[in-house]
C-alpha cells in the first residue's frame, strides 16, 4: 500500500531559504504526495518563489496567522493525506525520505520518527541526531525531538488534537508527550529523513522557553514541584552549553549530546 503523505511547509518572509525546501519536497521519488504551503503573509519574495513551483503544490494559503502553532494547524486541517509531515521553510527533506516513511507504514502506527542531520551553518558542521522514541511526562532524561523527521497520522490529529497555539517554542514536545501518554504507537524508521538548520525559532535563547516548559508539565498533569525542578535542570544544562560555546567547544558538546541521546 502507498499511503498518501501530506507535507506542510510554513513560511514567513523566507525568500533566502524556501526554494531549497520546496525543491527537496517536490523532487521526492514518491508519487502519492500532497504538498501544502502555509504562508503568514510574506512581504518579501517568498510568494514569487512559491509561484515558480505552483504546479507541484496542491494548496497555497497566504494570510496572517497567530503564530507558528496556528500555521501548523492550518496545514494539518488542509491536509488530506494518511500521514502528515511538517518541513519548515529553512529545513530540507532528504532524498528518499517519503519512500522510507511509506515502507514503514502500518495502520496501527500513529507516529513515525526518523533520524535528522543538524546543520550548524556557522561552522558548516553536520551532526546526526537520533530521535527519542519515548516521551513520558515524568522523566529527566534528555529527549531529542526531531520534528522535521516526525510524521503523524491524520487520524491521530483528529482524535487527540493538533498543536496548542499558546506555545511558541514547546509545541512539538507538548504534542509528543500528549500522544505518548495517550498510548499512541510510535515507530522508528532507521533512515536519515531530514536536515534541520540551526538558527530558527527553536534555536532561540533558552531563557525564552522556560515559562513554556513549566506550563507544558503542569498542563499535562505533572506537579508544581516537578515542573520547577525540570525547569531548573533545563536552565543549568543550557547555561553550561553557553559557557562551552564561548570557549569554542559547543560543536563538540552538541555532537556528544545528539549521539548519546538515542
Amino acid at each position: 500500500m502507498q499511503p498518501k503523505i501530506s507535507i506542510v511547509t510554513i513560511t514567513f518572509n523566507s525568500e533566502s531559504t524556501v526554494e531549497d525546501t520546496i525543491k527537496s519536497v517536490v523532487s521526492q521519488d514518491y508519487p502519492n504526495l500532497e504538498y501544502i504551503i502555509i504562508d503568514g503573509g510574506s512581504k518579501d519574495g517568498t510568494l514569487e518563489i512559491v509561484d515558480r513551483y505552483r504546479d507541484r503544490i496542491a494548496k497555497v494559503v497566504s494570510e496572517p496567522d497567530k503564530g507558528i502553532s496556528d500555521a501548523f494547524n492550518k496545514g494539518i486541517r488542509n491536509a488530506t493525506g494518511d500521514i502528515i509531515g511538517i518541513i519548515n521553510s529553512d529545513d530540507i527533506l532528504l532524498p528518499g525520505a517519503l519512500s522510507a516513511v511509506a515502507a514503514a507504514y502500518e495502520e496501527e502506527v500513529g507516529v513515525y520518527r526518523g533520524n535528522i542531520y543538524v546543520w550548524d551553518s556557522e561552522s558548516d558542521t553536520k551532526i546526526l541526531a537520533y530521535p527519542s522514541m519515548k516521551f513520558p511526562l515524568r522523566t529527566f532524561k534528555k529527549r531529542i525531538v526531531c520534528h522535521q523527521s516526525t510524521f503523524v497520522a491524520k487520524s491521530v490529529y483528529e482524535k487527540y488534537g493538533c498543536f496548542k497555539t499558546h506555545f511558541k517554542f514547546m509545541m512539538d514536545v507538548d504534542l509528543l508527550v500528549r500522544l505518548y501518554e495517550a498510548g499512541v504507537r510510535f515507530k522508528y524508521i532507521p533512515a536519515e529523513l531530514a536536515m534541520f538548520r540551526l538558527g530558527g525559532v527553536t534555536s532561540s535563547s533558552f531563557l525564552k522557553k522556560t515559562g513554556e516548559l513549566e506550563n507544558l508539565f503542569r498542563e499535562n498533569g505533572a506537579g508544581w514541584l516537578y515542573a520547577k525542578a525540570h525547569v531548573a535542570l533545563f536552565i543549568l544544562t543550557n547555561s553550561m552549553l553557553v559557557v562551552l560555546r564561548a570557549m569554542g567547544l559547543s560543536t563538540l558538546m552538541k555532537r556528544i549530546k545528539f549521539r548519546l541521546c538515542r
